[in-house]
């Protein structure tokens, strides 16, 4: 009897090798494109912004409850390593949470870093400031005096009142900016970049347009924080300490 001829070592690893690939092809089994990868691996920013920050800045950087995030004026005013800590770090007193694993939340260091560049890709035009000197960013110590209050009311008076109201309570193209409520909830940093970068996605404007053809000056910004500061009370359930400071963006 004759003896059946054996196959070549070659085409016994072939065989083996689309015997293992097809089991890719088994019912029920997820093609390896379609796999879910490990929540660390997510690199993609509009994954990580979705999951992230779309709940508070909303789908597309604006019309969240939080400040738009898709504002070049914005993003050419906050420092880009303070962007990256104020993701990471969170702002401890408001609504801002730490997102790096380090600080409990649930990015790496690597995905932060994709967040910010994503951001800064998509929303930032150099071209927005060019020829400006913006305001610095960096808020100054809180506990002004009587005569700064003083001068931020007055500077109030010609920049806000006629959206704001005299008061500061509300008025015919804007709400209340002195309510406890909302004071409590926001850092004096937050305060500030709302005057220097504006609110574009509700029609709030920039430091430049506040006084039409008159840019606020430093000092200006200055004592209308003071001025907002001023308005702080205490909120039940939270401590004014810890919403005056911060870098909230």
């Amino acid at each position: 009897m004759r003896r059946r001829a054996s196959l070549p070592a070659r085409a016994v690893a072939v065989l083996i090798y689309l015997g293992l690939a097809g089991c890719d092809a088994l019912p029920g089994r997820p093609k390896v494109t379609n796999r879910e990868i490990a929540p660390s691996q997510v690199m993609t920013f509009e994954v990580l912004y979705g999951r992230n920050c779309a709940g508070c800045h909303g789908a597309d950087g604006r019309l969240g409850a939080a400040r738009p995030l898709n504002d070049p004026v914005y993003l050419a005013l906050v420092p880009h390593e303070q962007l990256r800590k104020i993701i990471g770090e969170g702002v401890p007193g408001t609504s801002m949470p730490a997102s790096a694993a380090s600080a409990g939340g649930d990015l790496t260091d690597a995905q932060i870093d994709a967040l910010v560049k994503g951001m800064l890709a998509r929303w930032w035009r150099p071209d927005a400031v060019k020829g400006l000197t913006l305001p610095p960013y960096e808020i100054r110590a809180t506990g002004a005096s009587p005569a700064e209050r003083e001068r931020g009311a007055e500077v109030y008076a010609g920049a806000c009142a006629r959206c704001h109201g005299p008061d500061g309570r509300g008025g015919p193209n804007a709400g209340s900016i002195v309510d406890p409520s909302y004071l409590a909830l926001v850092s004096d940093q937050s305060l500030r970049t709302t005057v220097i970068a504006g609110r574009p996605d509700l029609g709030k404007p920039d430091w430049r347009e506040d006084i039409p053809g008159q840019p606020l000056t430093p000092e200006q910004i200055a004592d209308l924080l003071a001025w907002l500061v001023g308005h702080r009370q205490p909120v039940t359930g939270r401590p004014i300490s810890s919403s005056s400071g911060g870098s909230r963006p």
